[in-house]
């Protein structure tokens, strides 16, 4: 933990233990929150220099839910300030690796029951559906329906009343319909299966046959870029097979066909490519996460190709 402003911080009870034992749950709910492992970094830094200079009056109490408030109202804040930012593009979850370690038990019992699995709740698919939802609606939907919070401990943890904890959820599960409908990552093998297809899709592009490359894509496709404005990408979504394959190809005749890596990402395989004749405007490397529908065609495709949003996987560059 860092100093306060004035110099270094005064010790409090139990305050280092809870940022050994907390420090992990609070970074995966504040990951889950923003959809962003800097902006959580970040936030959780702010929660606990929170916690060193404005302490809870009743010290003798975990820290644990004081923490997860103050986590979750600042992320909160974080989420309706990053809203009202303009952004070049589409905006797309930073990806993250060992999406394991971010399946840590809530709070008792250490075994969730929620709606949604722990490791399920950081995949792409699940991240991009949060972001139909008000930073309120996101928050009560993680705790009650991701960390199995009862309707009192979310009430608390947001500083609601139970009753309108119950409409934010009612309001949440609507908006998350469409996700619920397919949910890839609960299908059997979903992993295996989309190991294989993203080899398959890579031959395809190799060929250079736009009709090979379409026949493994659902005909409502949608592909994402992501470049935060830095590099060359679609400013708005791409749907439909024809125009996703077409988009692909055209992208490998301005660039040259990249090298690519397979990687798990959020809990999915994945590919990290790395353009072997980078050019002014094309980004030199991007990381692709994609899933499949029910016929085991590529149903959706999202590249981030933004450098910031890949310093967790890559490094920082600089």
């Amino acid at each position: 933990m860092s100093e306060t402003a004035t110099g270094p911080a005064e010790p409090l009870p139990g305050l280092e233990d809870a940022y050994r034992a907390d420090r992990g749950y609070l970074f995966g709910l504040l990951y889950r929150l923003t959809g962003s492992a800097q902006d959580a970094e970040d936030l959780l830094q702010a929660t606990f220099e929170r916690a060193l200079s404005r302490p809870p009056p009743d010290r003798a109490r975990p820290w644990r839910p004081w923490l997860a408030r103050v986590a979750l109202n600042l992320g909160r804040d974080h989420l309706r300030r990053r809203r009202r930012r303009a952004y070049d593009g589409p905006w797309l979850p930073e990806p993250i690796e060992e999406a394991e370690r971010f399946a840590l038990p809530a709070h008792e019992p250490a075994d969730t029951e929620g709606r949604y699995e722990l490791l399920e709740s950081v995949s792409y698919a699940f991240l991009l559906a949060l972001e139909a939802l008000t930073p309120t609606q996101r928050a009560v939907l993680l705790l009650r329906d991701v960390f199995d919070y009862t309707g009192s401990e979310t009430a608390e943890a947001l500083g609601l009343r139970e009753p309108n904890v119950r409409q934010h959820l009612r309001r949440a599960r609507l908006a998350m319909a469409p996700y619920d409908a397919t949910r890839p990552q609960r299908e059997p093998d979903a992993a295996g299966r989309m190991v294989g297809m993203l080899g398959r899709f890579l031959e395809a592009l190799a060929t250079g046959d736009i009709t090979q490359v379409e026949s493994l894509l659902s005909e409502d496709v949608v592909l994402t870029t992501d470049a935060g404005g830095e590099f060359h990408a679609a400013r708005v979504e791409v749907t439909g097979a024809s125009r996703v394959a077409r988009f692909h190809l055209n992208v490998l005749r301005l660039s040259g066909p990249p090298t690519f890596e397979l990687r798990t990402l959020n809990g999915m395989p994945a590919l990290v490519g790395t353009a072997t004749e980078p050019r002014e405007g094309i980004a030199p490397r991007f990381a692709t996460i994609g899933w499949l529908d029910a016929s085991g065609r590529i149903a959706r495709i999202c590249t981030v190709l933004a450098p910031r949003k890949l310093e967790a996987i890559l490094g920082d560059p600089g």
